[in-house]
């Protein structure tokens, strides 16, 4: 993964953030660690989740979670960069929508010095608002899990200061495949009224 995401962060001058999961490890120091080896590859910043992961993953228990973000804050401090470490409670994506326990682990990771806080899937801009009442640090919602009619705006005006999007180009992307390749099964072809041009394609590959 720390490979991976050195090859994107050299092939851009944009800044980089990866989603790192738990930090690959159960403990304080794995997710550390982790951090401190993300330091070094060309990202600015990075996220470590209180979910173990996995298919029988757990929500890691309240004073474990604390400890592994106060490790990482530590190892993000350790770089010679300003690097930004997100914090991310899982409830919500994990079958456990609490939105009390959501935001006093958010709460907890603010005051363990974490840059950005997120609890992906919130489902509704009052759980958002209400999220953001709770917390001081930027607030981060992911679109494409929930609440998709939701507009830039309005998030903003709910106290949101990054919007991510997670895999939904991509998904977005295969499902346009996908629905054309069963288009073509049938037999018709009209899914190409709706393709980009070649010279609108080929502004965004020049080097």
């Amino acid at each position: 993964m720390l490979a991976h995401a050195a090859e994107l962060a050299a092939a851009t001058t944009l800044p980089v953030s990866a989603d790192l999961e738990n930090g690959y490890g159960d403990s304080p120091e794995a997710a550390a660690e982790t951090i401190r080896l993300a330091t070094e590859t060309g990202l600015v910043g990075a996220s470590i989740e209180d979910f173990s992961g996995g298919a029988d993953g757990i929500i890691y228990d309240f004073n474990l979670t604390v400890e592994r973000i106060e490790a990482s804050v530590a190892a993000a401090r350790g770089a010679d960069f300003p690097f930004t470490l997100t914090a991310r409670a899982e409830n919500f994506i994990r079958g456990n929508p609490d939105l009390d326990d959501t935001i006093r682990r958010l709460q907890a990771f603010e005051a363990a010095g974490a840059d950005v806080l997120y609890a992906p899937g919130l489902p509704n801009l009052d759980a958002i608002r209400t999220v953001f009442q709770s917390v001081g640090k930027p607030v981060n919602v992911v679109m494409g899990l929930a609440g998709s009619d939701m507009t830039t705006q309005q998030l903003s005006d709910a106290g949101v200061r990054r919007i991510s999007v997670g895999a939904a180009l991509a998904r977005t992307a295969l499902g346009a495949f996908m629905s054309a390749a069963k288009e073509m099964q049938s037999g018709s072809f009209t899914f190409i009224d709706n393709a980009a041009a070649f010279p609108e394609i080929a502004q965004y590959m020049r080097g």
